[in-house]
């Protein structure tokens, strides 16, 4: 990938032009094969963000950042640069126990510069009751537009582990021609540009947050947030950015960004509420590439 052009050769990950609304669970560890997080190094919090706001619940210690929400704020950190396309990750871990109500997050934002009309590409963990798994939440956002049809409809998914236990990669990469969600170097949703109306252009900052979404985080609010379980801790470490720098001179500003597959069946993955005949068509995570 370059900046200002792409190239990019995926396994087909979870595509946008299957329009049901599912929430996926991939019954044991992928291998992909091929470990993109591997070809762009780490950097630490300080050579790529800044604390944006609750600087009082974020602690940064040996190269881990922990943030928190309690009763009185939440927090949130964000890049030192926008960047108009690249490769985004970080480590996290997620706090056990009830989360419910609670986002621990990883996303590209323009809000800032585009207030009311802004792009937005989220990777959400929506906290959950003791008795659940996390939700991992992904979402396209256009122009102040995510109506669920034409522009980044959410895409739910139950992880293949328990992302409270210990620290796994998440990733987004963003090129001219499509957005890849990564977990621990698996491809998870592939989210093709089809039209200049339906896919963000400009560009965007990098953020991390905690906060309190208890009108919907959690069985569309069914459980609110509950401050006796305070504080609610988010855990980031592995920062990576290498992407085109619309500040000016780009960090790793030419890269080729190739995702190759080496295996040759596919991990079994279910789909809630589809039978074999429909799950067919949804088998997306590993295949040949095809062009939005």
């Amino acid at each position: 990938m370059r900046c200002g052009g792409a190239e990019t050769t995926t396994p087909r990950a979870r595509d946008d032009a299957t329009r049901h609304e599912t929430l996926a669970l991939a019954a044991g560890p992928p291998s992909p094969g091929y470990y993109p997080s591997s070809r762009i190094g780490s950097i630490g919090f300080n050579q790529g963000f800044r604390n944006l706001w609750g600087p009082q619940h974020q602690k940064l210690d040996q190269g881990a950042l922990t943030i928190w929400l309690d009763r009185s704020s939440g927090s949130g950190f964000k890049s030192l640069n926008p960047y108009s396309s690249g490769y985004f990750g970080a480590a996290i871990k997620l706090q056990s126990g009830y989360t419910a109500g609670v986002i621990t997050s990883l996303y590209l934002s323009n809000n800032e510069a585009h207030p009311g009309n802004h792009d937005e590409i989220d990777i959400e963990f929506l906290g959950t009751t003791q008795d659940k798994p996390y939700v991992l939440q992904t979402n396209v956002y256009i122009r102040g537009s995510g109506d669920g049809n034409l522009i980044g409809r959410e895409m739910k998914f139950h992880l293949w582990f328990d992302p409270t236990k210990d620290f796994h990669n998440y990733a987004i990469l963003w090129n001219p021609n499509e957005i890849i969600f990564f977990v621990d170097d698996v491809p998870i949703r592939r989210y093709p540009r089809k039209s200049d109306d339906t896919f963000p252009m400009r560009p965007m900052w990098v953020y991390g947050s905690i906060w309190d979404a208890s009108s919907w985080a959690t069985e569309n609010g069914k459980y609110k947030a509950d401050y006796n379980y305070q504080p609610f801790v988010g855990k980031y470490n592995n920062f990576k950015i290498s992407g085109c720098n619309a500040n000016g001179a780009p960090r790793a500003a030419r890269f080729r960004f190739t995702i190759r597959l080496q295996r040759a069946e596919p991990p079994a993955v279910h789909v809630h509420g589809m039978g074999p005949e429909k799950l067919q068509g949804l088998r997306l995570l590993w295949g040949p590439t095809t062009q939005p």
